[in-house]
């Protein structure tokens, strides 16, 4: 379980990576999962809701919060911002909460190469990486 902000998904791809090169059978095995912690709590009278992302922040706004009164929208700056009751019924909780199990599908080869290119210890592998696939980025997904 990490933030759900930027800094939290780079900190989940550093565990993943140890997890991948130490203990690669975790994963295999199906074993591996990250929890999914909200990164907006949403207000409207008496109801609450939690949104993931931007994007199901629009959602639920669209969907869940069109009542009457004022929509108050709190953004999480991390998981210790988060009261310890709302982590349990956000994260915690097995009958609510979002996980994403850690899978490599089929291209190990391809997948060990990419680890060792964006994670090793040569930087002219992660900057020839990231230039033989830049003009795939889209400037409206990149976080800058």
């Amino acid at each position: 379980m990490t933030d759900a902000d930027v800094d939290g998904a780079h900190i989940a791809s550093l565990l993943i990576t140890f997890f991948y090169q130490e203990m690669p059978n975790l994963i295999r095995g199906g074993h591996l999962y990250m929890a999914v912690p909200p990164l907006y709590s949403i207000r409207q009278g008496g109801k609450v809701g939690y949104a993931r992302d931007d994007a199901h922040k629009d959602e639920l706004l669209r969907t869940e919060f069109t009542g009457r009164g004022k929509v108050e929208i709190g953004r999480f700056k991390g998981l210790g911002e988060m009261m310890a009751s709302q982590l349990k019924e956000t994260t915690m909780d097995p009958r609510k909460r979002t996980l994403l199990r850690v899978d490599v599908i089929d291209a190990e080869q391809a997948t060990k190469d990419a680890v060792e290119a964006l994670m090793g210890t040569k930087p002219e592998a992660r900057f020839r990486f990231i230039q033989e696939r830049a003009e795939f980025a889209e400037t409206d997904v990149l976080d800058i």
